[in-house]
């Protein structure tokens, strides 16, 4: 009994003690979350107050109610932009993902010289989202047009100059900058995998390609999870890579969503309608993440 009640005495001051430190903890995070409050939270609060006006960002805002939301149903330029932003979101995450997970099985072979391949992957996700966008605009117009004239292949000229080697254009330049963010996640889930189980099934005689898609994929699920969330956020909310590589063109055939609203706020100095369009992007978007990272979690569970 008295070794009990010392026990329940012991717990209580335990559970006291970490109550005492996580008091102390609240005016450390109150910094974070008054940066956050300040940020995130009141700009996105005014903004839904804007959806309902009329505002050209420097006049006093007239409250108009779904005008704005009416007007975008009847705006041709911005449901372009979104299935473009779609068509566009669904080819890139697909290779993404591919291109990263193949890069990860590549350097998780233990080979000499896989560490450097490592970071001759990851580098191209380091340069900012303008300043790669001139470079792959030098590449597929001067570059590809030296190749084409040499070569004698005319599809290699003027690849910027049509909707459909614009659209492809920007789907090689965002694979090549984040297939490689992509494949450090995989990198990460790969190398958690249990090796006795890959050398059971090497002795039953299974083999690589078997051993791939009976253990490694079905244990890496979060990691597709992960994976899929950040690159359909990330190719969604594109707009520097779209500025400097085709700055929307030819004839407004590859603008994104993003730009379009960027285009309705400064260039039309509508910002009312812009704030509209944010909004309907926002609800899209987090419609369509919630739904992807729910099914993806449900598999997880089914494993």
């Amino acid at each position: 009994k008295m070794e009990s009640s010392k026990r329940i005495v012991s717990t209580k001051t335990v559970g006291k003690k970490r109550i005492n430190d996580q008091k102390w903890s609240y005016p450390f995070l109150l910094p974070a979350v008054l940066a956050v409050c300040a940020i995130v939270v009141i700009p996105f609060v005014i903004g839904i107050y804007y959806s309902f006006t009329k505002w050209d960002g420097i006049s006093v805002s007239t409250f108009v109610g779904l005008e704005n939301f009416k007007r975008i149903l009847s705006d041709k330029e911005f449901m372009h932009s979104l299935w473009f932003t779609i068509k566009f979101s669904v080819v890139t995450v697909a290779l993404i993902n591919l291109v990263g997970l193949g890069l990860a099985l590549i350097v998780t072979k233990g080979f000499r010289g896989s560490t450097i391949l490592r970071t001759v992957f990851f580098m191209p996700n380091l340069i900012g989202g303008l300043i790669l966008g001139f470079i792959w605009q030098f590449v597929f117009v001067k570059a590809f047009s030296a190749i084409g004239t040499a070569v004698g292949i005319e599809a290699l000229n003027g690849w910027l100059s049509t909707p459909t080697t614009g659209f492809w254009g920007m789907v090689l330049m965002v694979v090549w900058q984040y297939a490689g963010y992509i494949m450090v996640i995989y990198v990460a889930f790969l190398q958690g995998v249990d090796e006795s189980l890959l050398e059971a099934a090497s002795l039953d005689g299974a083999s690589e390609w078997q051993q791939m898609l009976q253990i490694k994929l079905p244990m890496i699920r979060p990691a597709f999870t992960i994976s899929l969330f950040m690159s359909l956020s990330f190719c969604f909310k594109i707009y520097d890579q779209n500025l400097a590589l085709t700055s929307g063109g030819p004839f407004k055939s590859t603008t994104m969503v993003a730009m379009d609203i960027v285009n309705t706020a400064f260039s039309q100095r509508e910002m009312g309608l812009a704030q509209a369009k944010g909004m309907v992007f926002f609800l899209i978007l987090t419609i369509i993440s919630v739904t992807q990272v729910f099914l993806s979690s449900r598999k997880e569970v089914e494993v």
